[in-house]
């Protein structure tokens, strides 16, 4: 009764080709985005810190990897690594241009990533599969061994960590010991549903149907006029982009500083994946769905399970994610591949029809 498409008349092809063609979903999306703006107003810096940052964080990693894993077909496990060569690139960045502000740096970063991404990604014109898994693989430990060996990286630091430094927006600390939570999250937040937008419109663009065309069958891609080479290299390069925006958000606006090459390692790739497994390949709400679930998955079991008398250790905790990830991974593979995001879609077709079967 309140989901229904009945009497919402396209008099155009704009309006019959919109993203969100119902006026519900519209409504919707405006409701999300102002539960997201108002929401520091209302809760804790606790929970602003350690559940909404590292959720959009996380979803703008996912966002990257399923441009080439969801939409584009590539198997990718070196999304750790690209975030990391965004957070050493935001690093010199910052260095060599201090009067730069920190946005501008955070992006320009992405560039950097989504360059090195072109070169890896070249192999992916001759293999793909498991071989291509293998590759990127290698670009994981190769690039984790240059974030260590390379001193000029980390400027020299003895400790080999990256110290961000006291950045300002428009006066306001966003870096450093001052910077609060909330101005954190609202830079954040403003980076990520840029982004999303413009990745969005890629999507469902002409160049989204060539990365999807290439993930059908790329032999027939190529037979009606689809060039493989650019379009594959176009993809990791956007990939990589946003992976690397979102290693320098983890980096700066998140972590505040630390050893890249131990927060970018082959586990924080193989995370990332799981979120998109999860979520649901080739969507990008699917990315939301799974960076929220594995994201505050740990916080929820420790600070959850206390509240109804079951207080755990944090080892516990630990074992309990890994264990309820593997477990949700396996099932589904098994029961709907195209995980959260497929059975949100099924609900929301459900709800269209009711109280009607079909």
């Amino acid at each position: 009764m309140f989901y229904r498409e009945a009497g919402q008349f396209k008099t155009s092809y704009y309006a019959d080709q919109a993203i969100f063609p119902i006026l519900q979903d519209r409504i919707g999306v405006a409701a999300i985005l102002f539960v997201a703006f108002t929401l520091p107003l209302a809760a804790s810096d606790f929970f602003v810190g350690s559940v909404m940052i590292p959720f959009l964080v996380f979803s703008l990693a996912a966002i990257g990897l399923n441009i080439l894993t969801g939409y584009t077909g590539l198997i990718s496990l070196g999304t750790g690594a690209f975030m990391g060569v965004g957070a050493y690139a935001c690093y010199k960045l910052t260095t060599i241009f201090p009067d730069v502000p920190i946005v501008a740096h955070i992006l320009a970063a992405g560039f950097f990533s989504a360059a090195i991404g072109v070169i890896f990604g070249l192999p992916s014109l001759r293999i793909k599969g498991f071989y291509l898994a293998v590759a990127t693989l290698a670009a994981q430990f190769f690039l984790q061994w240059c974030f260590v060996r390379i001193p000029w990286l980390y400027n020299n630091n003895a400790s080999g960590a990256i110290e961000v430094p006291v950045r300002t927006l428009m006066g306001i600390d966003v870096t450093g010991a001052n910077a609060t939570p909330m101005v954190r999250y609202y830079v954040i937040l403003a980076i990520v549903v840029a982004m999303t937008w413009v990745a969005s419109n890629i999507v469902h663009g002409r160049v989204g149907r060539q990365w999807m065309a290439v993930r059908d069958m790329d032999i027939a891609a190529e037979l009606i006029g689809i060039r493989l080479l650019n379009t594959k290299l176009l993809a990791f390069a956007v990939s990589s982009f946003y992976c690397g925006v979102a290693g320098a958000v983890m980096m700066f606006l998140w972590y505040g500083g630390g050893e890249a090459a131990d927060a970018f390692n082959i586990n924080q790739s193989f995370n990332i994946l799981f979120m998109v497994i999860i979520g649901g390949l080739g969507s990008l709400i699917g990315s939301f769905f799974g960076a929220a679930f594995i994201s505050s998955f740990p916080t929820l079991l420790k600070f959850g399970l206390p509240m109804v008398g079951i207080h755990i250790g944090s080892a516990s905790v630990e074992h309990l994610t890994h264990f309820a990830i593997g477990a949700l991974i396996i099932a589904f593979l098994i029961v709907e591949p195209h995980g959260l995001a497929r059975l949100w879609q099924i609900g929301k077709q459900k709800l269209r029809v009711w109280p009607f079967p079909y």
